[in-house]
């Protein structure tokens, strides 16, 4: 199974810039739909595409191991 790591990393980037990240802030900046956002983050195996991926990964500025892992099943 792939877990997303969304949560901790707007953990971590509200604590690195010091203001609080919403969804609707990471939608408007990546262009990713905001319920697409919030299934990535709460909805366990979400499947997404490879572009949100990228978008976020951008955004956050990290590599695609820091944003998603793979659990052996």
């Amino acid at each position: 199974m792939i877990r997303f790591r969304l949560k901790e990393m707007i953990a971590e980037k509200e604590f690195r810039d010091g203001e609080r990240l919403s969804i609707g802030k990471i939608s408007q900046e990546t262009g990713i739909h905001r319920s697409t956002i919030s299934r990535i983050a709460s909805q366990k195996g979400y499947n997404t595409t490879t572009e949100n991926i990228d978008r976020l990964c951008n955004f956050f500025e990290c590599s695609v191991d820091e944003i998603m892992e793979h659990i052996p099943d």
